[in-house]
């Protein structure tokens, strides 16, 4: 090899080692997992859930949700809910009215079709033809956050160390990072687990805080921040490629939120299996499935089998974290 391509190489090497430093560099800078870190985000204090109560568009008395999801610089999606927040007096039958806001020189104007107002103080707002409507900013927890394992459970995971699950890594507030499986199998199970979603306001669909609990290795309940979308089998509570959740239970990003599961395993006999797994999953507790039967393994991991088998908390690209972690053996 002479000199003159030996440098090249060099050169080339060192320019690949600054892309990638460049490419963590912003990735670190787009993904943040510590609220402190987030709240110097002007539209942190912005983006989340508003709720008041008054004269409707149709004339009527009624509550009113909103939820504000940050999209980056100033900028935000906007979706009015008749009848209230997710599991909280909305659901898929009442309007979802999309709308955008912006924020400039201290005050974000808000505007939707038939309704616009104004986010300040952490107050919102919204007028119709028919009225006004303010709404303050709130902020939900699930019932079931740091709930207590009872006696008998397996704690997984209780944010002193790691040693249940391969390849763990203990983070500083000791939560779990995304990426590990359980050393242990298990068949039937109640489980609970809290996760909490990155802030990446300028991400967009599964680049969003993604990550996933696989259920006995191979059925997937999606973990990502789809806070204030629809709710598809693609987002946060869908069963992936099986069934979207009932409602979209997503709190905003950087709000630990909970997942309770009541999982029956699938049966075998002779190495066939004879019946389908199923499941109730509690999503900030409310429920989302309600005894699903689940058909098959989704993408992603193993294929189906008996138990025992573990289970699985993906690493997608993103720094999701879990804590609280146990369950309860039903075999």
């Amino acid at each position: 090899m002479n000199r003159q391509l030996c440098w090249v190489m060099v050169v080339a090497l060192i320019a690949s080692a600054n892309l990638l430093a460049q490419a963590e560099e912003r990735r670190a800078r787009d993904e943040i997992i510590d609220p402190a870190v987030a709240a110097q985000d002007p539209d942190f204090a912005i983006q989340g859930e508003y709720l008041g109560e008054g004269v409707l568009p149709d004339g009527s008395q009624g509550k009113l949700g909103v939820q504000v999801v940050a999209r980056g610089d100033g900028k935000f999606e906007v979706f009015i809910l008749v009848g209230g927040l997710p599991g909280e007096g909305w659901d898929r039958n009442h309007p979802r009215l999309p709308g955008k806001a912006t924020r400039e020189d201290g005050k974000t104007s808000v505007q939707a079709e038939g309704w616009q107002g104004v986010i300040e103080n952490g107050e919102m707002t919204l007028k119709h033809e028919k009225g006004e409507i303010k709404l303050k900013r709130v902020e939900r927890k699930s019932p079931t956050l740091d709930q207590k394992p009872p006696e008998g459970a397996v704690v997984l995971f209780d944010g002193k160390n790691t040693d249940a699950f391969d390849n763990g890594t203990l983070l500083p507030d000791g939560s779990l990072l995304s990426g590990v499986t359980t050393k242990q199998g298990f068949g039937s199970y109640k489980l609970h687990l809290e996760f909490r979603l990155s802030w990446m306001p300028r991400a967009l669909g599964q680049a969003r805080s993604n990550s996933g609990m696989y259920l006995h290795d191979c059925y997937e309940v999606q973990v990502l921040d789809s806070f204030g979308l629809t709710g598809e089998d693609n987002e946060c509570g869908g069963i992936y490629k099986v069934k979207s959740p009932d409602v979209n239970m997503c709190l905003p990003p950087l709000v630990w939120q909970t997942y309770d599961f009541d999982f029956t395993a699938p049966k075998y006999e002779n190495g066939q299996k004879v019946a389908n797994a199923r499941v109730t999953v509690r999503h900030n507790g409310v429920v989302i499935h309600d005894n699903l039967e689940l058909p098959g393994a989704t993408p992603g991991r193993q294929g189906e089998g008996p138990a025992p088998r573990p289970l699985h908390l993906q690493a997608h690209g993103n720094r999701v974290v879990y804590r609280n972690i146990w369950l309860i053996p039903k075999d």
